[in-house]
């Protein structure tokens, strides 16, 4: 894919960016780096290889899923505004 200068010139005034002429004319060298990387991957025959999740064969270890904390809710709801059964009420802010 070629981008010409026009081009980066339109995609910067989209993306609300004001660049130079030079600027733009850096910017173009790169994306047309950004490009041939691109096309570099892609030509590399990957038939028969499984898609992967992740680079390396890893697991996480878990912690166990145990409580640690009592039941406060009573008592943060016991200093809000307004509450009821269990909610808390805030003001309307979308009609």
């Amino acid at each position: 894919m070629s981008l010409s200068l026009d081009d980066v010139q339109r995609i910067a005034r989209l993306a609300r960016l004001e660049i130079s002429s030079s600027e733009a004319e850096a910017t173009q060298a790169k994306l047309h780096g950004i490009f041939d990387l691109i096309a570099q991957m892609q030509a590399v025959n990957t038939t028969g290889v499984a898609p992967m999740s992740h680079p390396q064969d890893v697991v996480q270890r878990l912690r166990e899923d145990a409580v640690t904390e009592s039941d406060r809710r009573e008592a943060f709801q016991a200093v809000a505004p307004e509450a009821e059964a269990g909610l808390y009420l805030v003001p309307k802010v979308i009609e």
